[in-house]
């Protein structure tokens, strides 16, 4: 009888685990990117912010480096490759190769489609966000 007791709660926390998979995660099933969305959420949710992968990156942040914020910053599908290959850029502490093969793929190709969403086009015309002084003649 203790351990019907025990695995009771033990099976309904795993199915609770196991259910979040992709819960947050704004790229429908049926889409060529989800599985990207899906290895980005997996694997590197616990650093980097990315809202279409419903990643919040870590929410120990005093204690633990952070990735970039995805939404904040445009990546190419080249330089995800070599930063998944090579732990990320200039000495950062990121897993090198924490996903490969296909999966790198998948990923890198979703963070290119996905990633700077939040950026301002450098190019619009409106008002610049810092504003610049006036330079006397």
């Amino acid at each position: 009888m203790r351990r019907v007791l025990l695995i009771i709660p033990l099976a309904a926390a795993a199915l609770a685990v196991g259910a979040c998979g992709s819960e947050g995660i704004e790229v429908p099933e049926d889409n060529p990117d989800f599985r990207g969305a899906e290895l980005f959420a997996e694997r590197c949710s616990g650093c980097h912010t990315l809202s279409a992968a419903g990643a919040q990156g870590s929410a120990n942040r005093s204690q633990r480096a952070q990735g970039p914020n995805f939404d904040q910053r445009k990546e190419t599908y080249e330089d995800a490759i070599y930063a998944i290959a090579n732990g990320g850029f200039s000495g950062a502490i990121m897993p090198q190769n924490i996903v490969g093969g296909g999966d790198a793929d998948a990923v890198a190709r979703f963070l290119a489609q996905y990633s700077g969403k939040d950026v301002r086009d450098p190019d619009d015309s409106a008002e610049p966000i810092i504003p610049r002084p006036e330079r006397e003649p």
